[in-house]
């Protein structure tokens, strides 16, 4: 049988020196007897699996709104794709699968609905309350909101899970670390998350820009990485069918991941650290892709930027996110009656403003336009 601490053993035959060993993680604010058949970290996972906040991700949006179709990309199926991508990196590199799978589902936790243009709307909404930040809010979710164990508040991760989630990174995410060692760097397996999921939206958003038809092949002629893959598997067609799609956005992927383990492999050997302190002591990430995919990746993020996140139709739905988001929260804001029960009850611990705030963020897509037609529309019953 498979105990904890065979697995235990397990991982110290197959992990890198720099690799977190769940049998030494720094523990849990609030001290629990582990498992007999996990470790802590496939604890933490399961604990994350089973959230509401999770539950959630399946309705909100990445880059299309849920009922634009049934086969974009949503926030649920985003995260997923990251902790995959994830997995197969920690796998190659000697770092611990458990715990990167761990932080990728639980980093995205706190993204209010309406994507990247709610986390602006409800920011600004709080500029004068401690602001809004979905890195900080998957935080507080885990900590604090997630209420289901009665001897703690939220889900009394380990550190090292913690540690992943406020140092999570990206072009869109700012880290705030201060409570978790701001002078070190991540550990490798939260870089490894950073990187995995700018892999991640980076192809995904490209495939369904393609198949939306917001993206036309034509447009991305003077892309070099979208010439690398149309020439590495000699696709010479004029129409994009659905299996090609497929096809050029697996190669995106397997080329990205391979000069990622490559470029990382590389930066480790060429730094000599020994230990995960030494790692995260370093003066720069040691996850990283090479000078030449970074370029391409570069030429690329600016391309979806400026034809799709730009593109009309998207744009119509950030302003109608941001007029819903604004008017729900003045609404709640000015009557804070018309709140639920269980959220008013809130008001005294947390205030009015971050009271709001965390109602807003939770909601999904679908609940807060049905929540903006109750609140707005006489015809609708409250």
């Amino acid at each position: 049988m498979f105990t904890r601490s065979k697995l235990e053993e397990l991982e110290a035959a197959a992990l890198a020196p720099f690799g977190i060993h769940s049998k030494d993680s720094r523990g849990r604010l609030f001290p629990e007897d582990e498992p007999d058949y996990r470790t802590r970290f496939q604890r933490d996972r399961d604990r994350v699996l089973h959230t509401t906040a999770f539950r959630r991700l399946e309705y909100k949006t990445q880059v299309f709104i849920n009922y634009e179709g049934d086969h974009y990309r949503t926030r649920l199926t985003h995260t997923l794709e990251v902790a995959q991508i994830g997995r197969s990196i920690a796998r190659a590199l000697g770092g611990n699968e458990d715990l990167v799978e761990t932080i990728c589902l639980a980093h995205d936790l706190g993204h209010p609905p309406f994507g990247h243009s709610g986390e602006t709307v409800l920011n600004r909404l709080m500029k004068d309350n401690g602001g809004f930040e979905h890195n900080k809010q998957s935080f507080r979710i885990v900590t604090e909101l997630e209420n289901r164990y009665p001897e703690f508040p939220g889900l009394n991760l380990t550190w090292e899970v913690l540690e992943g989630i406020v140092k999570h990174e990206t072009e869109y995410d700012i880290a705030d670390a201060r409570d978790f060692n701001p002078q070190l760097r991540g550990h490798l397996e939260a870089q490894i998350c950073n990187v995995a999921d700018e892999l991640a939206y980076t192809a995904h958003d490209l495939d369904d820009g393609l198949r939306s038809g917001l993206l036309q092949i034509h447009m991305l002629e003077n892309s070099e990485l979208w010439n690398l893959i149309v020439a590495s598997v000699g696709w010479q067609e004029k129409v994009l069918d659905d299996l090609a799609r497929h096809r050029l956005i697996r190669r995106l992927i397997n080329l990205e991941v391979h000069d990622l383990i490559e470029t990382t492999d590389q930066n480790i050997r060429s730094s000599n650290v020994k230990s995960v302190d030494e790692l995260q002591r370093l003066p720069y990430n040691v996850v990283g892709f090479s000078e030449e995919m970074h370029h391409r990746n570069r030429q690329l993020k600016d391309f979806l930027y400026n034809n799709l996140y730009r593109q009309y139709r998207v744009m119509r739905m950030s302003v109608k996110a941001e007029q819903i988001i604004s008017n729900l929260f003045e609404a709640y804001l000015n009557e804070p009656l018309i709140l639920p029960k269980k959220v008013q009850d809130t008001i005294p611990q947390r205030g009015l403003y971050r009271t709001i705030c965390d109602y807003v963020a939770g909601m999904t897509d679908r609940f807060a336009i049905e929540e903006y037609q109750k609140v707005f529309d006489p015809a609708i019953l409250p």
